[in-house]
């Protein structure tokens, strides 16, 4: 467990690597346009000058962005698998959306309508489809985003690290009642959740 990678640490790694090198272009590029304009104005070089054939200018401007879009595939690359990698341990828990709540189903049968409980430390492995229209699940503090949909069965994970709650909503209109379709992730201490799954009247 020590070793797992939390996958929000990926995501916003590759985020802000992307954002990053492009706030770097973008002043970069605005500063040597700004000198350009100012350097080689027409009453200062009235006559343009060719730099086709330059053999170091392109190959510049082929290998450097080359190397920039690969270094982002690969940023990106490892936050995707970071989301698709369940780690074996991982608690499930089955999601059935349908208009306009979500059912949680946890592997010994217990449900909960539109409030997920888990233990914090530990990988939660949600398993989504939907009862009826195409819906979509988005819990922002663990950058999960999942498409339920009717007969199709997918999964989405997450390693909650701090104890509290959080906000969850379907981001696919479903409806008339799409806006009321939200819920809470409740993150506990592992002794009150094993409390909380032996009892028979919810939580």
């Amino acid at each position: 467990m020590n070793d797992l990678i939390n996958p929000v640490a990926l995501v916003d790694r590759s985020f802000y690597f992307i954002i990053g090198f492009s706030f770097v272009f973008l002043f970069a590029i605005t500063l040597v346009m700004i000198y350009f304009v100012i350097r080689y104005r027409r009453t200062r070089h009235p006559v343009p000058a060719d730099i086709r054939g330059n053999w170091l200018l392109e190959t510049a401007w082929v290998f450097i962005p080359t190397f920039i879009a690969l270094a982002m595939f690969v940023s990106g690359w490892q936050a995707y698998t970071g989301l698709r990698n369940v780690p074996e341990d991982a608690m499930e828990i089955d999601v059935i959306a349908q208009s306009f709540s979500w059912i949680f189903i946890y592997a010994n049968g217990k449900e909960t309508e539109n409030e997920i409980l888990v233990p914090v430390n530990t990988p939660v492995k949600l398993n989504v489809t939907s009862a009826d229209v195409i819906h979509s699940l988005f819990i922002p503090a663990f950058r999960v985003k999942v498409d339920a949909v009717k007969g199709i069965n997918t999964y989405a994970w997450f390693l909650p690290e701090t104890i509290g709650q959080y906000f969850f909503q379907c981001t696919e209109f479903c409806g008339v009642g799409h806006a009321d379709m939200t819920g809470v992730v409740e993150v506990v201490s592992q002794e009150e959740f094993d409390e909380w799954v032996q009892e028979d009247d919810g939580w």
